[in-house]
C-alpha cells in the first residue's frame, strides 16, 4: 500500500503518510487513491480542491461548515511548513473541545484528514506556505462558521505569539457559544 494511515489521539482524525519514491531525477508519490483511503475509513469523495498561500505567522481558522454542507478535508502542504489543528466540535463526543495537531510540510509530505464535525485551522511556520485542501463538500458561505482561534477553553498552544489574522477570524465566538449542529 502506498500510504500509511495513523489514527491520532482523536481517532477520527487520521495522519496520512504517502510512500515516497526518490531517485536521481527527484521524487514520486501517490497522494490520493480512493480504494486505499476508503479501506482506512475515509469514504467520502473529494469534490473540491482549494489552494492557499500565506506568509509566516498567518493564522487561518478555526473554520467549519454546518450540516448539510459540512466538509471533511485532507490537508497537504505544497511548499513550506504549517502547524495544523483539528478541534472536535461534535456535541456529545468524548473528545468535544479537544484538539489534535500536526506539523505538515513539503519536506515530510504528511497529510492530515479532518472529518466533518471538526473546526480546522493552521498557522504558517516557514517564510511562506502553499497549502491544498481536498474537501468532501463544496464551499457554502451560508453554512460557514468558526470558533475563535484563542478560545481559553480549547487552549491550543499556537507556536506564534502575535499571529496575523483576518477580520473574519477575529470575530468568531467561543466554542461554547458556537453555531454548531454536529452530534456524535
Amino acid at each position: 500500500m502506498p500510504f500509511s494511515f495513523k489514527k491520532r489521539e482523536i481517532p477520527d482524525v487520521i495522519l496520512i503518510e504517502p510512500k515516497v519514491f526518490p531517485d536521481s531525477r527527484g521524487v514520486f508519490a501517490e497522494l490520493y487513491k480512493y480504494p486505499d483511503f476508503s479501506r482506512c475509513g475515509i469514504t467520502k469523495h473529494i469534490v473540491q480542491i482549494n489552494y492557499s498561500k500565506s506568509e509566516k505567522n498567518v493564522l487561518r481558522g478555526l473554520h467549519y461548515q454546518k450540516n448539510p454542507m459540512a466538509q471533511g478535508k485532507v490537508m497537504r502542504v505544497v511548499t513550506g511548513e504549517i502547524f495544523d489543528v483539528a478541534v472536535d466540535i461534535r456535541q456529545g463526543s468524548p473528545y468535544y473541545g479537544k484538539w489534535v495537531c500536526e506539523t505538515l510540510s513539503s519536506e515530510n509530505m504528511k497529510m492530515l484528514y479532518i472529518p466533518e464535525g471538526f473546526a480546522h485551522g493552521f498557522c504558517v511556520l516557514s517564510d511562506t506556505a502553499e497549502i491544498t485542501y481536498h474537501c468532501t463538500n463544496t464551499y457554502s458561505p451560508d453554512h460557514e462558521r468558526g470558533i475563535i482561534w484563542n478560545d481559553p477553553d480549547v487552549k491550543i498552544p499556537w507556536p506564534v505569539k502575535n499571529p496575523l489574522l483576518s477580520e473574519k477570524d477575529t470575530g468568531f465566538s467561543l466554542l461554547k457559544n458556537a453555531d454548531n449542529n454536529f452530534h456524535y
